[in-house]
């Protein structure tokens, strides 16, 4: 693993690079980044496959397996992620074009979206019909088994994978009097477990949709993504049985961040890379070394956790690769490591004098904790903590059913009230990588979701209009809203209990004149739930 690390490093900072790439100092926390720290650690050997000769692409790709993800000698493939039907087959949404195109890549504006099938989860896949028009597809399921697959500016619908007729339509967006950070493109769906959906946007932006068709109703104040420089693009959003993951890629500096969050709209940014040029290895410890990693997209298991990895690479710049060249790009698929099924047992609430930490490791097919854990590797705590090797110290075990219980001492656990899922790191008894998050039994992984609009003057009753929303997926607690402007109070009130998806409507009574910037501030019992600044409406 350290090899790895080292070699992926100096394939990124090499002195002589080109001018589409440009170096990002890494925080110097990240050198005590231990072994299963960072997200890319979770990559696998890639399955071995079938070479070949006389192949399109620079030296650095030609030990790649021809028969991983799709690739054909006359289209350049990009983007697109994978589904599942009973009959085990997978189904690849991608999007292409003619190598011969008299543009190169720069033709990818007029991509079609193509429909392939595997009967194995990392190909080869075949093309067997084409959607229609579209670029950078994400294709997901409904409720009622219907397929969508989203490109940019629309989608196609269809009853199910294999139909041969879609029908292409597009989605409303409500910014809720808030700005649209950097446009609605490129974007990005996981299911919440009611069957709503979460949609990042390109640029950073959080919607909610009550069913993956209904309006996008924007419930972010600002991007999402990580406060540090970065040309930001390409992100991909999941939801396992736990928590929410979000991966978005620096495309300038050819590095991604990895996140997570309990309710998709707060987020922690984890150390380290999610991914970077070289993680497509092999078993022999060979890699394709691509120039360019994007459009990542996820596949899950029923956990919902990440199983494999999907990519659009292409072996040089994008304005290199002209017409009928031996430039080209394709999707290729990475096996991850799953990680771990862990719950906390404790039920009060941990902090700084917890002594004792309960963690059940449970068992699944394949694996059995009891006989395949390395017990003293183990450390567990707040990702800050583990992350650099430190965390709580396993002092003893006992069994449960198939299951293994293991207890820390709770010294140095750095977990606090705003943890979620503490974070476990350790080894098996052959030496791979452990890894995974933690239920704690006294978190609310569905909270309410308080969101205002803006606040509108009634000049004929002289009140303010406030409408609250409940976006979550559990009933709300009365709460405060105050409007601020000027520097100055102007108005608040109380907003009673809302169910999800129902709206509060407040008449406030304003002490103060009601400017056209102004902020509104929702909390309860002295605690902050949400805080939007709405500019002036000349503005937006």
């Amino acid at each position: 693993m350290k090899k790895t690390i080292l070699f992926l490093l100096s394939t990124l900072l090499t002195a002589s690079l080109p001018a589409q790439v440009t170096e990002r100092q890494r925080p110097t926390e990240w050198q005590q980044l231990i072994p299963g720290a960072r997200f890319m650690d979770r990559f696998l050997p890639m399955p071995d496959g079938k070479q070949a000769q006389g192949i399109w692409g620079t030296d650095s790709v030609q030990n790649r397996f021809v028969d991983n993800g799709i690739e054909l000698p006359d289209i350049s493939f990009w983007g697109g992620n994978i589904l599942q039907t009973s009959d085990g087959t997978y189904h690849l949404y991608v999007c292409g074009w003619p190598e011969s195109s008299p543009k190169g890549h720069m033709f990818w504006g007029k991509s079609t979206v193509y429909h392939a099938t595997s009967n194995s989860l990392h190909g080869p896949y075949k093309v067997i019909n084409s959607i229609g028009k579209g670029h950078n597809p994400e294709a997901f399921r409904l409720s009622d088994d219907r397929v969508v697959v989203y490109v940019i500016d629309g989608y196609y619908i269809a009853p199910n994978e294999n139909s041969l007729v879609w029908n292409y339509q597009q989605f409303s967006f409500d910014p809720r009097d808030r700005k649209i950070i950097e446009g609605l493109s490129n974007l990005t769906f996981a299911r919440r477990p009611d069957g709503s959906r979460l949609m990042i946007c390109r640029g950073g932006g959080a919607w909610i949709s009550r069913d993956g068709l209904s309006t996008y109703q924007q419930v972010s104040n600002g991007r999402v993504y990580p406060a540090v420089e970065g040309e930001f693009e390409d992100p991909v959003v999941w939801r396992d049985s736990l928590q929410y993951h979000l991966i978005v890629n620096d495309w300038l500096g050819r590095i991604a961040f990895y996140q997570r969050s309990k309710d998709g709209i707060h987020w922690v940014t984890e150390q380290g890379e999610a991914y970077m040029p070289g993680i497509a290895h092999h078993q022999d410890g060979s890699v394709e070394n691509w120039f360019k990693y994007e459009r990542p997209k996820v596949f899950q298991d029923p956990e919902g956790r990440v199983t494999q990895m999907n990519f659009a690479v292409i072996d040089t710049l994008k304005w290199e690769d002209k017409t009928c060249d031996r430039h080209s790009s394709k999707n290729i698929c990475i096996p991850l490591n799953k990680g771990l099924l862990l719950s906390v047992l404790n039920e009060q609430e941990i902090n700084a004098k917890t002594k004792r930490i309960e963690v059940r490791i449970k068992a699944e097919e394949g694996f059995d904790p009891q006989t395949e854990v390395d017990v003293p590797s183990l450390r567990f705590g707040s990702f800050t903590e583990v992350n650099l090797g430190r965390g709580c110290k396993a002092v003893k075990t006992r069994h449960d059913g198939k299951d293994l219980i293991v207890v820390f001492n709770g010294k140095g656990s750095g977990i606090g009230p705003d943890e979620f899922a503490p974070k476990l790191i350790g080894r098996d008894t052959k030496g791979g990588l452990l890894f995974g998050y933690a239920r704690l039994p006294y978190v609310d992984y569905r909270p309410a979701l308080l969101s205002t609009r803006r606040p509108i003057a009634d000049k004929e009753t002289n009140q303010l209009k406030l409408t609250i929303e409940n976006f979550g997926l559990s009933d709300s607690q009365p709460a405060k809203a105050e409007v601020w402007s000027n520097g100055q109070l102007v108005a608040s009130g109380d907003v009673r209990a809302l169910k999800p998806y129902e709206a509060a409507e407040l008449s406030l009574n304003p002490v103060a004149p009601l400017g056209d910037a102004c902020e509104v501030v929702i909390s309860r019992d002295g605690q902050e739930l949400e805080r939007v600044s709405f500019p002036p409406t000349s503005s937006r």
